[in-house]
Formats: C-alpha cells, sequence, structure tokens
C-alpha cells in the first residue's frame, strides 16, 4: 500500500492537473472511435491509419486555452491538413516535385510556430498528413476517402477533447494541488533523510533535487490554473505558493546546517527528525482536510515548537522554525487554493495588460525555419542514398529535431536522442512484432498502449518518444504484413542521416552557438533583474505598490530560459569543463532568483522607507549588473565592485527588514559570482557606489543573434 501511495505521488508531482495523461487518454480514445467508424465503414487499413495519426496528432498539438479556440483550431487543421494531403497526392505523380515541396513545407511548419498554439499545430499535422501521404503512397483519386478519414479521425479527438474527457477545472485544481504537496513532502521526506544520514553527499545532493523539482511544479502549476482564478486570486495564490516555496527552501538550508552540526546531540536530530515526519503525514493528507489539519493537536504543537522565545537558543531551534513556517505557509496557501480571502489582510487590485505580438520578425524562429529547410534538401539527398523508397524518414527526423530548438548544440542534443531513442525502439518493435506476429487484436492494442506513451511523454523526453514511436512503426508494418527487420534497420539509417543533416545545416546555416543564445538570454534575465530592483526599492521606500511578486516570476521564467538554453553545455556528452562551466553558471542563476524571491516575500510597502541602506545595495547591484550586462556584450572597460561588508542592520528593523536586507547583499555577491563565468574584473570597496548611476534597459548587442522574449519589454506592474 505504501509503494502505491508514493508512485501515486510521483505520478501527480510529474503531471500536475494530470494534463499529459489527459491528453494521452484523449488521444486512444480518439483512435479507437477512428478505428470503429472506418470499421464499420469497411474503409482499408490504410485509410484507418490516416484518420488515427490525425486523431493522435491533434490530441497533443492543439492547446489552445479555451473550448473555442480549439475548436477553431481543428478546423484550421483540418482545412490545412487536407490541403497537404493533396499537395502530396498529386505532387507523387510528378517527382522530384514532391522533394521539393516537402522541404519547402518543412520551412513553413517550423516557422509557423511563431504563432503558437495554433500555428504549432496547424504546421504539425500539415507535415505530417504530407509525410503520410508519401508513406500510404495516396494517389489523386484516393483523395475524397482520406480526407474524409481525416475529418473523422479530427471528429473523434473532438469528441473525447469535448465530451468524453473535457477539461473539469475545479478537479483539475484539486489535483493541482495534490501534485504540489506531493513535491512539498519529497523536500520534507528528503530533509529527514538528510537529517537522519548526518548530511552525507548523496542525501544533500537529493534534497536540492527535491527544492529544484518543488520550483518547476510551481511554475507548472501557475500556468496550468492560471484561468481558474480572477487577477486577485491568481496574484494572491501566486504569493502564497511563492511563500511555501520559499519555506521548503529556507528549510532545506536549515537542516543541512543541522546535519552538519558536530555538536547536534543525537536526542535533538531524533526529534527533528520526528517532526518532520509528523509534518509530512499532515502534507499527505487530503487538500480539501487542510481547514481542519490546522486545528490538529499536531499543527499547533508545530507553530508552538517554532515560535518559542528564549533568551538562549538551543540546538535545532532553526529546524523548528523552519517546519512551522512551513506547514503555516501551507495552510495559507491552500485557503487561497479554496479562494477563502479571510486571512489575507490586503487584496492586490486587479489590473489589466495587453502586449502587442509582432506578427513577423527576423530572430531565431526565422533562422531555424531555414536551417530546417536545408537540413531537409540534404536529408532528401542523404535519404535517397540509403533507399529511394523511403528517404521521407530522414526529412521527418529533421523535423523533429528543429522543433523548439534554437541553437547548434540543441539540434545535436535533441538528435543524438532521437538516433539513440530510434535504436533502442528497434528492438523494441522487432520484439512486439514478433510477438504479436498474425494476431491482429493484440498488434493493434500494442499500437494503441505505444500511443497512450509516446504522447504522455512527448513533452518531457525526445528519447522515450522516438522510442515508442519506432515500436509503433515495427507494429503498423507488421499490420500492413510489411514488417520485416531490414525495413527497421532503414529507419535507423534514415533517421541518422536526417539528424546528421540537420547538425550540418543548423552548424553552416546562419548559425547560433549555444554561448551566442545563452548571453542573450541571460541578459533577457538581467534585464527582468533589474526590473525586479527597481520595482523592489519603488516598493520598499513607499513611492509606488509595485507586484514584486509578478516581476520576481518573470526572473524565474527567464533563468528556465537559460536552463534550456544552457541544456547542451550540462549533458553529459559535453566536455567536463563544458558542462563544469554550464553547471556553474546555471547554479549562480538559480541562487539570485532565490534571493530575489525571498525579497518578493517579505517586502512591504513602506518597510525601508528613505533608507540610505536601500538605496546604496540597489544601486551598487544595478551598477554591477550595468557592468556584467557591458562585459556580456564586448565591453570589458568596466569592474565590478565587490561589497566587503553586508548591508547593517540595526536594532530598529524588524526580522523583515533584516531578512530583505541580508537578502540584497547575498543578490550583489551573486552577481558579483556570475561575473566571474564572464573573466569580468573585480575591484574591492566598502563604499557604495556614487549616486545616479547609469540603468540599462536594452543590450547593444546585435539584434539578430537575439531571441525574441517578451521578457525584454518592461514588466514593471503598479497595484495601486
Amino acid at each position: 500500500m505504501r509503494v502505491w501511495k508514493v508512485a501515486q505521488d510521483r505520478l501527480v508531482a510529474a503531471d500536475p492537473g494530470l494534463v499529459r495523461l489527459r491528453l494521452a487518454g484523449i488521444a486512444v480514445g480518439g483512435i479507437v472511435l477512428s478505428i470503429l467508424v472506418l470499421l464499420l465503414l469497411g474503409r482499408p487499413i490504410p485509410t484507418i491509419m490516416v484518420a488515427c495519426i490525425a486523431a493522435m496528432n491533434s490530441a497533443f498539438s492543439v492547446n489552445d486555452k479555451t473550448p473555442k479556440d480549439q475548436a477553431i483550431t481543428l478546423v484550421l487543421v483540418m482545412l490545412c491538413g487536407s490541403a497537404s494531403l493533396t499537395v502530396a497526392a498529386f505532387a507523387a505523380t510528378a517527382p522530384p516535385l514532391d522533394s521539393v515541396l516537402f522541404v519547402l513545407l518543412i520551412f513553413l511548419a517550423v516557422y509557423a510556430q511563431r504563432f503558437a498554439p495554433r500555428g504549432t499545430a496547424m504546421g504539425a499535422l500539415s507535415f505530417f498528413m504530407f509525410f503520410f501521404a508519401m508513406f500510404l503512397a495516396i494517389h489523386p483519386r484516393q483523395l475524397p476517402e482520406y480526407i474524409l478519414a481525416l475529418a473523422i479521425g479530427l471528429a473523434a479527438n473532438a469528441v473525447m477533447r469535448f465530451a468524453v474527457l473535457r477539461r473539469r477545472p475545479e478537479g483539475e485544481l484539486l489535483r493541482a494541488r495534490r501534485a504540489f504537496r506531493a513535491r512539498i513532502s519529497a523536500v520534507v521526506r528528503a530533509a529527514a533523510a538528510c537529517l537522519a544520514s548526518g548530511g552525507s553527499e548523496w542525501r544533500i545532493n537529493q534534497l536540492r533535487k527535491a527544492d529544484t523539482r518543488l520550483h518547476e511544479a510551481v511554475l507548472m502549476i501557475e500556468d496550468t490554473i492560471g484561468d481558474l482564478f480572477d487577477e486577485t486570486g491568481m496574484q494572491l495564490l501566486r504569493r502564497r505558493l511563492l511563500a511555501v516555496e520559499l519555506a521548503c527552501q529556507w528549510l532545506s538550508i536549515t537542516v543541512r546546517r543541522a546535519a552538519e552540526a558536530d555538536a547536534l546531540p543525537d536526542a535533538v536530530r531524533d526529534d527533528l527528525i520526528a517532526s518532520l515526519l509528523r509534518l509530512d503525514s499532515l502534507i499527505e493528507r487530503d487538500p480539501r482536510d487542510l481547514p481542519v489539519i490546522s486545528d490538529t493537536e499536531e499543527f499547533s504543537k508545530m507553530l508552538v515548537a517554532g515560535s518559542r522565545l528564549k533568551e538562549r537558543t538551543e540546538p535545532g531551534d532553526e529546524v523548528r522554525r523552519a517546519i512551522a513556517e512551513l506547514a503555516l505557509a501551507d495552510v495559507n496557501a491552500q485557503r487561497v487554493a479554496e479562494k477563502d480571502y479571510s486571512a489575507e489582510t490586503e487584496l492586490p487590485e486587479e489590473e489589466t495588460e495587453d502586449e502587442p505580438k509582432k506578427v513577423l520578425a527576423y530572430d531565431n524562429r526565422t533562422r531555424s525555419a531555414i536551417q530546417a529547410m536545408v537540413g531537409g534538401g540534404l536529408a532528401v539527398l542523404g535519404g535517397e542514398l540509403i533507399s529511394d523508397a523511403r528517404w521521407y524518414w530522414a526529412v521527418l527526423t529533421v523535423f523533429v529535431v528543429f522543433l523548439n530548438t534554437s541553437t547548434a548544440g540543441a539540434t545535436f542534443v535533441k538528435g543524438f536522442r532521437r538516433v539513440t531513442g530510434t535504436l533502442g525502439g528497434i528492438f523494441g518493435g522487432m520484439l512486439l512484432a514478433l510477438l504479436v506476429t498474425s494476431n491482429t487484436t493484440a498488434t493493434v492494442v500494442l499500437i494503441l498502449v505505444c500511443v497512450f506513451c509516446l504522447v504522455y511523454v512527448a513533452r518531457v523526453s525526445q528519447l522515450l518518444m522516438a522510442f515508442f514511436i519506432t515500436c509503433m512503426l515495427g507494429l503498423l508494418y507488421s499490420l500492413l504484413g510489411t514488417f520485416t527487420v531490414e525495413v527497421l534497420w532503414v529507419r535507423v539509417a534514415e533517421t541518422a542521416i536526417g539528424a546528421a543533416a540537420g547538425l550540418i545545416a543548423a552548424v553552416l546555416v546562419v548559425p547560433v552557438r549555444t554561448r551566442t543564445v545563452m548571453v542573450s538570454d541571460i541578459d533577457a534575465a538581467l534585464v527582468d533583474l533589474c526590473e525586479f530592483l527597481a520595482g523592489a526599492e519603488a516598493l520598499l521606500s513607499g513611492r509606488e505598490n509595485v507586484n514584486v511578486i509578478e516581476l520576481s516570476r518573470e526572473l524565474d521564467r527567464s533563468v528556465e530560459k537559460v536552463r534550456t538554453t544552457i541544456e547542451p553545455l550540462t549533458h553529459p556528452i559535453s566536455l567536463a569543463s563544458r558542462r563544469d562551466y554550464g553547471w556553474y553558471v546555471m547554479s549562480t542563476l538559480e541562487r539570485l532568483a532565490f534571493r530575489a524571491r525571498q525579497i518578493a516575500a517579505r517586502s512591504e510597502p513602506g518597510l525601508l522607507p528613505a533608507d540610505d541602506r536601500l538605496t546604496g545595495v540597489i544601486e551598487r547591484i544595478s551598477r554591477n549588473v550595468d557592468v556584467l550586462r557591458d562585459a556580456l556584450d564586448g565591453d570589458e572597460r568596466g569592474r565590478l565592485v565587490r561589497n566587503t561588508a553586508a548591508p547593517e542592520t540595526r536594532e530598529t528593523d524588524n526580522a523583515q527588514a533584516r531578512s530583505v536586507l541580508t537578502s540584497l547583499g547575498r543578490l550583489d555577491a551573486g552577481i558579483v559570482a556570475l561575473g566571474r563565468a564572464f573573466e569580468v574584473p573585480v575591484a574591492d570597496s566598502t563604499r557604495s557606489v556614487q549616486q545616479n548611476v547609469r540603468r540599462r534597459t536594452t543590450s547593444a548587442q546585435a539584434e539578430g543573434d537575439r531571441v525574441t522574449s517578451t521578457s525584454q519589454d518592461s514588466v514593471r506592474r503598479s497595484t495601486q
């Protein structure tokens, strides 16, 4: 029973709201409905395959927020898919026109991603309809029945999406809350294990991973439930989620300190472990029980133990306070999730903000489309050398590796995963096909299992997705009666050719190095940091009531974007020196974001009015950020100023003010630490920088090398 509970917690923690599970169910259900309808109509297997591909592809590519927008996208997808089938069928009668049009379609499909989510869905289905038109050798006279199959597949998806597995916001919110609490529980269990082990390196790493996964879950949950609350409720929920996240991270820090303390008595250590396990037992309860949990004796004991006031501190007091803070923050967050705002002292005002969208621009999306087109052309030539009948597999690989990639390094990593997954899928596909030879029912069932798995993992693992796709193809060939081991090996060869063609295009055609995009994304994160500092200064000084919680989340998302960009450097196939460099940059940025979240959670209007300490540290940090951004642009004339003393605190300062000033000092040190990665010189100084320092808001970097990001626009949000 305990094993099942842990497995369930991990499932909901890995998939907040069970969104991926629902999409996988929609895909499988749509395929089953398509098969049933077309079998009743007496259609052959190739026709059924087109309907199934349409149902599967639309399940995870149609991602509009509202049902109305999803319905419109399905209609547009139907039109695009029909046009793609028609063009492919007629082009196949006049080779090499089909190859030329297929390559041009890659450009359009990749470029259409700038109009996400609708453009992504239209481009993806158009591409796959063209692909399967060649795979099935569709003739123009067969178009009516295949277009009908396409319509049936999309209609089956609509039935599953809007009727059978329609979105239920309240249930999705409850599942998201359970996912959130599962992540909190993982942090608490990891903290208890860290204490019990005496702070072993492995347990400390597990605790850090739990913290990272909690942060990722918070961001995913905010994205998932953004349309379930009004603006006031959403701002309150973000504030409370941030408080819980910071409480978990503070618990991790205090536990690591306590675990490494030699003077911690065994009895105290055992008591702290027991307290953590009691907290874990409360967290495991259903979120709807929280009003009851907050009235329990266990909960009261935690608050009392964490709020004891004595002249002399006792060993473990920091951990006890951290446990109490987490318990209280958790209850407050869950009350807001229940839309109970009675405990909130101040409700934020609603705000509206319209951000213009760029329709056309020459940026990395355009370059990716050009690279994909060139790579597609190379794939056609290379694929023809392997097999003049199945060259389109190589083109498919090019399309996949250029989806959501912006650098040569990312293309290489994605291609590597694609080839590795395909190799694994070869053996899986052969085994499955041999096991179910001549058993149509078993073959169809296994195909559905592969479809479910590939849709479920599509957003999290390219390697696993490629594995399940290849397994599915082996079963499809078996179903069509054309399965041979040689066919699957041709699939591997074509995939390798496609990956190589994509990499060559990414390296030679308007190339973008990983470091170039990384620098651009770091610059964008520093812009967000400057906006956050400006907002925090305005709020803390009492000049303006700025929503610093939202500004800290903008910074979080910029840091997450850097994490995605920097992945080729931290991937195991990268050189050790590059991995160390990448991890250093990433960990430093994460510490900056963490300190910003701490400041945001504890900032209140007028907390430090007319305070020279606040002005001095903000100006020094802002100047250092400007110097660092100049260095990123190639101007190495500036020097970072390292303050050797943290901002002074006074006896009259309350705990919040001291915490804010301390976090600002550590944020200042973090900027200097980030400068080391880019070899920016440092000058020690105990004095604040001069008044009226220059505040940069844009980069001098060439716009062509920048990734378009709305986070580079002004994001200050006033709640007055």
